[in-house]
């Protein structure tokens, strides 16, 4: 590599000062890993020259060396494929508790009712949740789907091939269990209906969300 006079050397420092800056916020924002030909992409979109890889691959460099530090509660990793800001271990259960929190204040009744047919019936089509519940499911589901509670898992073979749903990964940290099997039995519901009567009213469970599924139906 040739050698730089102070001048280049200052123009070098400052356009990749000025890269790392665009590549940093493009991980940020990103949800998910994204991958070094899409961060290529983009930057070769917004400058409209090509960005070498090997440019980019220096500044996440710099970046990882960066986050490692002790000073900052999170770090960027290489996972899937591409690159993603994560919180370091020391600080995923208070992660963890603030998001249980969230969550469960802002779950309505009707998108608990829908999220607990989904645990126990997965998979489960948009069609049959509806004939259970008696009452249209889209904006309970659409809810799970944002909270990322329950996931597309695929399609149904019988007519029209509809779209199964599931409980996700998050599902589990929400209630906080191992795995499905975790799950209370529906006798253990039948014993207890039996032993304190029906379901609590609709005010007497927390939430911040009108449930508007419920009043259109």
């Amino acid at each position: 590599m040739p050698s730089r006079n102070s001048g280049e050397f200052r123009y070098f420092a400052a356009a990749m000062d000025f890269l790392k800056q665009h590549i940093e916020a493009l991980i940020f924002v990103s949800p998910q890993a994204i991958a070094l030909p899409d961060i290529q992409a983009v930057l070769t979109e917004v400058f409209g020259v090509e960005v070498a890889e090997t440019d980019i691959l220096e500044v996440i460099d710099g970046l990882k060396q960066q986050y490692s530090q002790d000073q900052y509660a999170f770090e960027l990793l290489e996972i899937a494929g591409g690159y993603q800001f994560m919180t370091k271990g020391a600080f995923h259960n208070t992660v963890a508790v603030h998001l249980k929190q969230t969550t469960k204040k802002r779950l309505t009744r009707a998108a608990l009712e829908t999220l607990a047919i989904v645990a126990y019936k997965q998979p489960v089509s948009k069609s049959d949740l509806e004939a259970i519940r008696g009452v249209n499911c889209d904006y309970a589901l659409q809810k799970l789907l944002e909270k990322e509670l329950v996931e597309i898992t695929g399609r149904s073979e019988g007519p029209g091939r509809p779209l199964l749903y599931a409980t996700s990964e998050k599902f589990m940290d929400y209630l906080g269990i191992k795995a499905l099997t975790d799950l209370p039995k529906p006798k253990d519901f039948k014993e207890v209906e039996n032993m304190i009567g029906a379901m609590p009213e609709a005010d007497e469970i927390p939430t911040e969300e009108t449930d508007t599924e419920q009043q259109s139906d």
